[in-house]
């Protein structure tokens, strides 16, 4: 009999490409794997690998005030019967959680029908569903040896596996890293994680138009836009004669990093992790304001490793960032050596490991 595997993630892509990874793998291993996540999801729904896919209810702690908490409560006490009901029906062999708080309904469900659960941690901060659900997990699989508030209680059950990589992005891990030529052209890749940012929307055509005209005119940029940014994006583009590709969202992303001369995105711990598998140099902005300041955290390991560089949203001004710009620009063997730092960071192996880890928990085939 096939083994059924349920992976819970949310639908976003931190959560959901990783997910999208282990799937893959566990797929190769002969398991069947289906998947429950949240109507965010519908972006990348159609392209998951899974037998089938649900939707399950969920919520989010936004607002400590007594109604709210009261509404977020009953929607994941809705999401806790709905996901039961789902497992009694797939019967999985194990539970996968990827973080956030739609995987508390699947994983608490599955705690109460005695299915062995994995959570996994991308970031370098436990996040706080993954904190909550770590008290009573049969495993922890973790993305770095060390994360800040793993509970004492759960460190016999954690491991570091890495953050999976998916096939499409793994694919160009051999794609070497070109600088760019003295008078070439300059591919910039601008992203800010599913829903884009507009922060990088006001500041980065400004802080490239300051550029001097004969690095101006080498430019191409490839950046994400939020639809309601994209034609005050490109006017400003077409203002300072500098050649951009727009567009809300890429599907082939992995392509088009790998194609890039320097990438320029938030620091989500998926960005992280796809930005070292093909090894391209990186220049970070931490998501502001974030409750346990994970993307500063995984932002600082690739600076501190050498691959990439951070700044600090509040520290940015149009005229600090366009000096820093054209400093790399200017210096094609800085970007190089932190391509190559950047390729020297990844983990390969992660999604192998956390297929391994699952089917010690699934255990025999019956």
């Amino acid at each position: 009999m096939t083994q059924t595997i349920l992976l819970a993630a949310g639908g976003t892509g931190g959560h959901l490409f990783p997910a999208t990874a282990l799937a893959q793998e566990l797929t190769r291993r002969g398991f069947a794997v289906e998947l429950a996540t949240d109507e965010r999801a519908e972006q990348y729904g159609t392209d998951f690998p899974a037998r089938a896919v649900y939707r399950v209810p969920s919520a989010t702690f936004t607002s400590r005030k007594p109604l709210a908490v009261m509404k977020t409560f009953s929607r994941l006490g809705s999401g806790f019967l709905r996901a039961r009901r789902l497992l009694e029906m797939v019967q999985p062999h194990v539970v996968v959680g990827f973080g956030g708080y739609p995987t508390l309904p699947p994983i608490m469900a599955a705690r109460s029908l005695g299915i062995p659960t994995v959570i996994h941690e991308q970031n370098a901060v436990m996040g706080r569903a993954n904190r909550l659900l770590s008290r009573f997990a049969d495993a922890v699989a973790l993305s770095f040896a060390s994360t800040k508030h793993l509970r004492r209680s759960a460190e016999k059950r954690a491991q570091v596996t890495g953050n999976p990589v998916r096939d499409a992005v793994l694919s160009y891990r051999n794609v070497p890293y070109v600088p760019p030529e003295p008078a070439g052209r300059l591919l910039v890749l601008i992203f800010g994680g599913s829903q884009g940012a507009h922060f990088f929307s006001e500041v980065l055509p400004p802080a490239l138009e300051r550029m001097p005209s004969p690095l101006r005119w080498r430019l191409t940029v490839v950046q994400q836009v939020r639809p309601e940014d994209l034609a005050s994006v490109r006017e400003a583009y077409k203002q300072a004669d500098i050649s951009a590709h727009l567009a809300p969202f890429f599907r082939d992303l992995p392509e088009r990093m790998a194609n890039a001369h320097l990438v320029i995105s938030r620091a989500g711990a998926s960005t992280v992790a796809e930005l070292t598998a093909i090894g391209r140099p990186a220049l970070l902005v931490p998501l502001p304001h974030a409750l346990d300041n994970d993307q500063l955290e995984n932002a600082m390991r690739l600076e501190e490793a050498g691959g990439g560089w951070c700044m600090r949203q509040a520290d940015i001004t149009v005229e600090r960032l366009s000096e820093e710009l054209e400093g790399l620009f200017g210096a094609p063997d800085r970007l190089a050596k932190a391509a190559a730092k950047s390729k020297a960071l990844a983990n390969t192996d992660a999604v192998k490991k956390l297929a391994d880890l699952v089917g010690e928990l699934a255990g025999p085939e019956e």
